[in-house]
């Protein structure tokens, strides 16, 4: 059995790039704007895996390919090379493992807000994704309901207080927690975090972290799933080593593109091969 198999999302050998742009191309005649715009290679030979009841955070520092390689996992973007394979498809335009991928996962963004429509209360918002797939998850009108106070109760919101509130109502960790609840209502298998915690104050990170925790190691995302094989897997992109050392079970270390060094989180923080990674560990004063 490949790694691919095992693992539930994989991405393998990845090498991605992007068109640079020429501010001053229009001055240079008609003939550079129909030749190719020069590419800037930002992963190269990239490999990652995240497991069903895992968390994987990825790490480095700002322009290190965290974004672009977690997108690309996601089928939100194309690699120039390599593959992605979901439950040992691969992951390309129009194919069974990307639309199943598509399916079965879900995001949350850096800014609750940018993600949360402001015309929208709490229980629209969360329960927009039932609504789209209602008929192929099987769910009556009812059971819409009942899922969507589920997840509220799920990250520690009292449904009877929240499901008429808007965004503007709620503070910067009620409004991360709407946007996770929004994201697990439909029982995910791969949620993706990125930056979950930056735009929140500091006591809010608690909350939100007891909350992932709960998603990944404590049950999935739905009461009563306790085996690992029902959890949902979870990717968290992240600067803040101080929460991925609570959360994370594997961590992949990203600079310039390149892996400096992946493994399970105690082996990376506590042993780290990397001179990059040691610097990342010094500058977070862990």
């Amino acid at each position: 059995m490949t790694d691919s198999t095992r693992s539930l999302l994989a991405a393998r050998h990845i090498d991605a790039s992007f068109a640079t742009r020429d501010m001053h191309a229009g001055l240079r005649g008609l003939t550079h704007l129909f030749s190719s715009a020069p590419r800037r290679q930002v992963l190269f030979d990239v490999s990652a895996e995240v497991r069903a009841g895992e968390c994987l955070a990825v790490i480095g520092a700002s322009g290190s390919g965290k974004t672009t390689l977690t997108r690309i996992m996601l089928g939100l973007g194309s690699a120039d090379a390599g593959g992605v394979f979901y439950r040992g498809n691969a992951v390309s335009r129009g194919s069974a493992g990307m639309k199943a991928l598509r399916a079965e996962s879900s995001i949350v963004f850096q800014d609750p807000y940018g993600s949360l429509d402001p015309r929208w209360t709490v229980e629209r918002s969360v329960s927009e994704p039932l609504w789209l797939r209602r008929r192929a998850l099987g769910y009556a009108f009812d059971e819409v309901g009942a899922k969507t106070v589920q997840a509220l109760a799920r990250v520690g919101l009292d449904p009877r207080g929240f499901l008429d509130r808007y965004p503007c109502d709620l503070s910067g960790g009620q409004a991360q927690r709407v946007a996770i609840a929004r994201a697990i209502v439909n029982e995910p298998k791969v949620i993706l975090a990125d930056e979950p915690m930056s735009a929140i104050d500091v006591a809010a990170r608690v909350r939100i972290l007891e909350t992932l925790q709960s998603i990944v190691h404590g049950g999935g995302t739905s009461l009563g799933a306790d085996a690992v094989g029902e959890r949902p897997a979870l990717i968290v992109v992240s600067h803040d080593l101080g929460v991925v050392q609570h959360i994370a079970d594997r961590i992949l270390v990203l600079n310039d593109g390149h892996v400096e060094e992946t493994g399970p989180t105690a082996q990376v923080l506590g042993r780290p091969r990397s001179d990059y990674t040691r610097r990342l560990i010094e500058a977070a004063s862990l």
